[in-house]
């Protein structure tokens, strides 16, 4: 079981690492922290990657700043000290991390680019969210803005792939608002009745792409992305990794 770790934490891809913060990752299928089950999770390789890289007493620190679904890949960012956990969670919750995604849509907005305003309410008891009216209890803001990048027919169906700039961190939200707003993902079995009740199957096509944020030292703006990964992506063409 212990070489089996190791193995684990040397396959993991790290995109930069120093004394405060790093930046990895994240595959499809594996969650963002700790969960309840045996099965690989991010804050859980990067323990046993800082043990590795400098073995020494005690379990080292990782500080969660944000979340990705468990099918969502795509860049996270964990800080290896309380201070640097602290900068970067002020940095999200005053809009200062910039994170772009790339998803999959079955159909296609009526304007190719926009922005959408909700507020979402979360089924805690589901692990699902929905959209609901600004005055209801428990709902919070949700802001993104997309824009389509590519469009292209995948069956019998018109597809199309969106950029999209998350302005909150809501749960599910990008999921939530494009089915919301009549666009579901392709693969999300959660939102999109193409994909329920086992008419198809696949995978959510959604990545984080990209991150960006102020080093909690250094104070330099630092950016990091990854190709989306999944074989719907392959379909259409990504303009930024041409």
């Amino acid at each position: 079981m212990e070489e089996r770790g190791v193995k684990e934490a040397m396959e993991l891809n790290i995109l930069y690492e120093d004394e405060e913060i790093l930046v990895a990752e994240k595959p499809v299928g594996m969650e963002s922290q700790s969960a309840r089950s045996f099965e690989p999770d991010m804050v859980s390789e990067v323990k046993k990657h800082i043990n590795r890289l400098s073995p020494k007493q005690g379990e080292p620190y990782v500080g969660v700043i944000h979340r990705l679904d468990k099918p969502v890949g795509g860049v996270m960012v964990y800080a290896k000290t309380k201070d640097a956990a602290e900068s970067l969670s002020r940095q999200v919750s005053m809009h200062q991390m910039e994170k772009i995604y790339y998803a999959v849509v079955c159909g296609k907005p009526v304007e190719n680019f926009g922005a959408y305003v909700d507020y979402l309410w979360k089924d805690g008891k589901n692990n699902c969210s929905k959209i609901v009216d600004k005055g209801i209890k428990g709902a919070k803001l949700a802001e993104l803005s997309y824009q389509i990048v590519d469009e292209r027919s995948i069956g019998n169906e018109v597809c199309s792939l969106a950029k999209i700039i998350l302005k909150t961190g809501r749960h599910h939200q990008i999921r939530v608002q494009m089915a919301g707003h009549g666009t579901p993902l392709w693969g999300d079995q959660k939102y999109n009745p193409l994909f329920q009740k086992g008419y198809r199957s696949g995978n959510v096509a959604l990545f984080a792409y990209s991150l960006t944020f102020t080093h909690p030292v250094t104070k330099k703006r630092m950016t990091f992305s990854v190709k989306p990964k999944g074989d719907i992506f392959e379909t259409f063409l990504l303009p930024e990794m041409a």
